[in-house]
Order: structure tokens, then C-alpha cells, then sequence
């Protein structure tokens, strides 16, 4: 097969380009209808232009708004962040405090039995309860 190097360069070339240029352009359309602040024909408007006339359309829409799409990303990625921390967090505490107030439980059930309030059954019974809960 007679397939000069610098061929296959300039082939790789171009394929690397057209993935670069498809994923623009589905970085583009993932900007369009994320936006919240742009209204339903807004998102029409960019998407038809962006279909008949891909080259220019993409152009003009990074031209346009491009600083915007950083900055509405960076503002997704904060709250994304914000709200995986606040679930953490919350998760967190739902158990700890779980685990400490089967502690607390037991304590206080073991306190009424070292003192005859209760049974060695009823102390079991309750015993079982707390753990199983």
C-alpha cells in the first residue's frame, strides 16, 4: 500500500478536526437549551441557525456568546458543587445522629435495668427494638 506519512499526518489531521468540530458544536446546542435566561424562540433561533448554516452559526454564537457560556458553566459547576456538599453534609448527620441516639437509647435502657426499673426480658425486648430500628 503506497500511502506517503505525510498523508496519513494530514488525515489524522482532519479527523481530529471534524471530533474538535462536532464536539463545539455539541458544546453549543448543550449551552443553547441549558441557558435558563434565554426565552423558547431564542433557543429556536440559535438551533436553526446553528443547523443551516453550522460554520457561521457556531461562529457568530461564540462571538455573541461565548464569555457567557464560561461563565454560566463555571455558576453550574459551583452549585453542582454546592448542593453535592449539602448532601454529604446532610447525610452526615442523618447518621450520626442515628448512631448516637441508639447509643443514647441503649444507655438509658441499660440505666433502667442497673436500677430494677425494668426486667431482664423487658430490657431485651427494648434492647432488640432499639438495635433493630
Amino acid at each position: 500500500m503506497n500511502y506517503p506519512l505525510l498523508n496519513a499526518f494530514l488525515t489524522i489531521m482532519w479527523v481530529a478536526l471534524w471530533v474538535m468540530w462536532f464536539m463545539l458544536l455539541f458544546r453549543i446546542f448543550g449551552d443553547i437549551f441549558r441557558d435558563d435566561s434565554m426565552s423558547g424562540w431564542g433557543k429556536a433561533g440559535w438551533s436553526v441557525f446553528c443547523v443551516v448554516l453550522p460554520f457561521l452559526g457556531c461562529f457568530v454564537y461564540l462571538i455573541a456568546r461565548g464569555k457567557g457560556m464560561g461563565e454560566r458553566e463555571a455558576r453550574r459547576a459551583r452549585k453542582n458543587e454546592q448542593e453535592f456538599r449539602a448532601y454529604v453534609r446532610d447525610a452526615a448527620a442523618t447518621g450520626q445522629d442515628t448512631a448516637t441516639g441508639h447509643v443514647d437509647e441503649l444507655s438509658r435502657l441499660a440505666g433502667l435495668h442497673d436500677h430494677g426499673d425494668i426486667t431482664d426480658a423487658e430490657y431485651e425486648r427494648a434492647k432488640e427494638k432499639v438495635l433493630a430500628g
